[in-house]
């Protein structure tokens, strides 16, 4: 997915099997981020500074939505134990992180294995991708503020 590119009005289904759609977000702008794995350090600081600042997104016209290869079993313990507000997408088959190329390979200490790269789409409110922030220019500690100030 590049700037410009229309989303897929099915992304996939959240931590409690129901469907996601664009379409149901009419008139919001989707923040759809995705994030490597539920319960990890970058990824909880990530959702946390989301939802701490929920309000001042929400007042901005945006809709939150996380993704992740985690399945919606672990999705649940994660948005119970850091109280999250918003839907996280169980992309198991890994169909969303391929289309929005977000998956590929990863490099820590020397092992090579495939990931998620952490990765946020602003879509706007017709699905297009307006926004992408890169795995390099997230901030996980202060992300919303990112969103918000077009940084």
């Amino acid at each position: 997915m590049q700037i410009g590119d229309k989303v897929p009005d099915v992304l996939g289904y959240d931590e409690n099997g129901k469907e996601i759609r664009v379409s149901n977000y009419k008139g919001k702008k989707i923040v759809l981020y995705f994030y490597p794995k539920d319960m990890t350090s970058g990824c909880t600081s990530e959702a946390c500074n989301l939802r701490d600042n929920m309000a001042a997104l929400q007042e901005q016209g945006y809709a939150v939505i996380g993704a992740s290869v985690d399945d919606a079993k672990s999705h649940q313990k994660f948005i119970a134990k850091n109280e999250l507000t918003f839907p996280l997408i169980a992309d198991t088959d890994k169909k969303l992180v391929e289309q929005f190329g977000v998956w590929g390979e990863k490099s820590m200490y020397g092992r090579k294995y495939f990931g998620t790269f952490r990765t946020t789409f602003i879509i706007n409110e017709e699905g297009i991708v307006e926004r992408i922030i890169g795995p390099k220019q997230i901030k996980t500690k202060d992300h919303a503020k990112q969103i918000l100030k077009g940084e």
